[in-house]
């Protein structure tokens, strides 16, 4: 099953860092790609690619002006939406049956408003938690819960720059040699 995650209604000027954090913690989390609404912002876009160039894997980014056509082609195609949000089921009563669906995944994270439209055509309207609190927790919340924390073992193809876990000081191998830097 291949994860795509749609942040809705991205403001340029005010929702950058919120954004970039979205499509960070959707590519280290195992989603396949992010697809942006709302103003379209090339570099955003152009910096995520870039750090999927150097750290790795096939993520991509994409914009789409019209959501509404996005989730309309997406059902149509045979994949399934999940929208996250506080008015929903909540996420450890329902992943495991979302988990269980080999169809492909649109995973909805809001920004401002969220039209009424999203939560009618979601197939799951997930809550992770009943209290606010970011889009991008509840993004890495409910991939965490899906992947069944396989996703932290995730080894990405083609990276130009690793870390290596250590408990003290800083491991990273750069451009695949055995080039290390050490801190």
């Amino acid at each position: 099953m291949k994860i795509n995650v749609l942040r809705l209604d991205h403001r340029q000027k005010r929702d950058a860092r919120i954004t970039t954090h979205v499509c960070l913690t959707a590519r280290a989390f195992g989603a396949d790609g992010v697809i942006l609404n709302g103003d379209e912002d090339t570099k955003l876009m152009e910096n995520v690619r870039d750090v999927a160039k150097r750290w790795g894997g096939q993520f991509k980014v994409d914009y789409k002006k019209n959501y509404e056509n996005l989730i309309d082609e997406w059902k149509n195609n045979g994949g399934e939406v999940v929208h996250l949000t506080m008015y929903g089921s909540q996420v450890h009563e329902v992943v495991g049956d979302i988990r269980k669906s080999p169809k492909d995944k649109l995973v909805v994270v809001g920004g401002s408003r969220v039209p009424t439209k999203v939560y009618k055509e979601a197939d799951w309207n997930v809550s992770v938690t009943s209290q606010p609190h970011s889009e991008v927790s509840s993004l890495a919340v409910f991939l965490h819960m899906l992947f069944e924390g396989k996703e932290l073992e995730k080894e990405f193809e083609g990276s130009k720059m690793k870390v290596i876990p250590t408990a003290e000081g800083k491991r990273v191998i750069i451009n695949d040699s055995e080039e290390e830097k050490a801190e």
